[in-house]
């Protein structure tokens, strides 16, 4: 369990306070969550609109959907069950290579680090 006891207090204007504020809520994280990141040595991505997750919804049902076939196939014996099966798991594996691409956060290639 991580436990977070040292406090930090910084100093910023007025302009930069609300730059930190606008940048951790565009990554969907707090603004200590932002800085940590940050000290880590990553830089967060902006939160994707809100087609992206429909599309990310869509792979998954296809995916689940691609799955039961398989399953039902394998059952009925008239389909190339394993060959199904590898498309289903080509399929998620692309979803998460989609929410790797999109939403983790990437190691910065800043030098002072």
């Amino acid at each position: 369990m991580r436990v977070r006891n040292i406090q930090k207090i910084i100093r910023l204007n007025r302009s930069e306070a609300q730059d930190l504020q606008k940048k951790a809520k565009k990554a969907c994280v707090s603004e200590a969550g932002l800085i940590r990141l940050l000290l880590k040595g990553y830089e967060p991505r902006e939160k994707p609109d809100e087609k992206f997750y429909d599309a990310m919804r869509e792979l998954s049902a296809i995916g689940n959907n691609i799955n039961q076939l398989s399953v039902k196939a394998n059952t009925l014996g008239f389909v190339d069950a394993p060959m199904l099966k590898r498309e289903a798991q080509r399929w998620h594996k692309f979803q998460a290579d989609i929410e790797r691409a999109f939403l983790r956060p990437e190691k910065s290639e800043m030098k002072w680090q």
